[in-house]
């Protein structure tokens, strides 16, 4: 209030000195004369201060033709100017425009028009730090791999683009499955920059697809180094990588180097079974079989797992059945109740000719969690037993649709394995394989019912079903079935009911053979 107050006496009082020297002016005598060659002006006071007024303003316009003219003159030599400003702002405002439009179009999956789009930004930015990589990623939503290429290229000329572009040639070679180059261009980046994460997958995958397990070695270590692996998870893929450098004996390598190996990768990773194993043979080997049946003890106590079955019953390969079954109890007393420790039991119990031992271990095993290895051996037991045909022939119907149990599954793409890989054989994704049962086919067979007749005898079925599900002998009679001789599960456990020795074989499904029931190799049976 104060201050347009006093704004308002500073007008009232400029209006009033202006008035006062108007009134003087008007009041005065004389004037200005100005001779100009022969002739004489006579100006009055009113007048002469128009004409002074008049004569700055002419100087200040020819003033500013001046300086519009050397404006002009620089404009043309090249000289930054207003007007080039003028025009270089207009231009990068296009130019940033067109930008966010190739942005846009990117986020719609509008491929071409986001090449049209980043080409005019390129035109009117000339900043090819930013529109090459726009140009490249356009290029590569519409499909356009040479173009894009292309682009990547020229990143590689400046400094501030240069992972980016090789980044983005790395990614256009694995596309293309060109792993070498791939590979080359890995190595490269990492280089640039080893806290990139998806660099450092990159390169440790093809390193392990190609081989390069010490170079592996050096990634993962990165990986731990800027935080970008947890410490557990890297001891366990470094003994991953361990286990594959060493080799082993079927593949010729030295006896000494593989055993240090698979022991220094088990010390990493005890619960890893493939390492447990490894190391269990390579004690073994060495004589110490007090220690090689430590490490499978407390893998087993880990995760229990048939491979270690296996690695156990070798310590001592001659031994009795009777004997094995004293010995592994002290393997099976760490998970008593786990399926794997119960059907263990069972198949060793068959091999010692103990069936109602066996019938008591494998328990309620085959009616809560039926699988084809818990069916076979219920249908070995019944055979141990001297059952009806019937009977087992029952058994081994529900192992044909029965799951097949846990497996080496690949956490990433689901692919089912026989054994354990570093590197999957389906995605080619590095450590993802887990022992867990496989995602069940709900489609059902194709005339599933109708096939029972060719494989347990049309005069059979509803006995043998029965006897299956209720573990009791059928009443139906004792001839031969009308099965498939050869490949059949009705001739897999023979003809006669006393041969009690062949009864083990029978007892769970190979690793390897994903389609047929085989015998198991923790048993130590035939």
């Amino acid at each position: 209030m104060l201050w347009s107050l006093l704004k308002a006496l500073a007008f009232l009082g400029v209006v009033a000195l202006a008035a006062l020297a108007a009134v003087f002016l008007t009041d005065s005598t004389g004037g200005v004369r100005i001779s100009v060659a022969d002739t004489e002006y006579t100006l009055g006071p009113s007048q002469s201060v128009a004409a002074a007024v008049l004569l700055v303003l002419a100087l200040w316009l020819a003033l500013k033709i001046l300086s519009l003219l050397a404006t002009l003159i620089r404009f043309m030599a090249g000289d930054e100017t207003a007007i080039s400003r003028h025009f270089t702002r207009n231009r990068e405002r296009k130019g940033f425009q067109a930008m966010g439009e190739s942005l846009m179009a990117l986020a719609s999956g509008e491929g071409r028009e986001a090449m049209a789009k980043a080409a005019k930004a390129q035109r009117h930015l000339r900043r090819p730090e930013l529109t090459n990589l726009l140009a490249a990623q356009a290029a590569e939503m519409a499909g356009d791999r040479k173009t894009a290429e292309e682009v990547y290229k020229r990143l590689l000329a400046d400094d501030r683009t240069r992972f980016v572009g090789v980044r983005g040639l790395m990614k256009q070679k694995l596309d293309a499955g060109e792993t070498e180059t791939a590979l080359k261009l890995a190595e490269k980046a990492f280089a640039l920059k080893p806290r990139h994460v998806e660099v450092q997958d990159a390169l440790l995958k093809l390193q392990a697809e190609k081989g390069d397990w010490s170079g592996a070695r050096k990634v993962l270590d990165a990986k731990l180094r800027h935080g970008s692996l947890t410490r557990d998870v890297h001891r366990r893929r470094d003994a991953i990588l361990a286990l594959c450098s060493a080799g082993g004996p079927e593949d010729g390598a030295d006896a000494s180097k593989w055993r240090e190996a698979a022991i220094s990768a088990n010390r990493l990773s005890p619960d890893l079974i493939p390492a447990a194993v490894m190391a269990c043979r390579a004690h073994a080997v060495s004589g110490n079989a007090g220690r090689a049946a430590r490490v499978v003890e407390k893998a087993w106590a880990a995760s229990p797992h048939p491979e270690l079955c296996a690695a156990y019953a070798e310590i001592h390969p001659e031994e009795s059945p009777a004997r094995r079954l004293d010995r592994f109890g002290k393997l099976t007393e760490a998970r008593p109740d786990h399926p794997e420790t119960r059907m263990l039991l069972a198949e060793l119990n068959i091999a010692a000719e103990r069936f109602p031992d066996a019938r008591r271990a494998l328990g309620d095993l085959p009616e809560t969690a039926p699988t084809a290895r818990s069916l076979a051996i219920m249908a070995a037991i019944e055979r141990g037993e001297g059952g009806d045909d019937a009977v087992v022939r029952g058994w081994l119907t529900k192992a044909l649709t029965a799951s097949r149990g846990p497996r080496w599954i690949c956490d990433n793409c689901d692919h089912v394995h026989g054994r354990w890989r570093p590197l999957c054989d389906s995605c080619a994704a590095f450590d993802t394989l887990s022992w867990r049962e496989p995602p069940r086919d709900e489609t059902p067979m194709p005339n599933g019912a109708d096939m029972l007749p060719l494989i347990v005898g049309s005069a059979r079925v509803e006995d043998a079903e029965s006897g299956a599900s209720g573990g009791g002998r059928p009443t139906a009679p004792s001839g031969k079935a009308d099965s498939v001789d050869g490949d059949g599960l009705g001739s897999a456990l023979g003809e006669g009911g006393g041969n009690h020795g062949d009864a083990a074989r029978y007892s769970a499904p190979d690793d390897d053979a994903p389609d047929a029931v085989g015998p198991t190799r923790a048993a130590g049976t035939r």
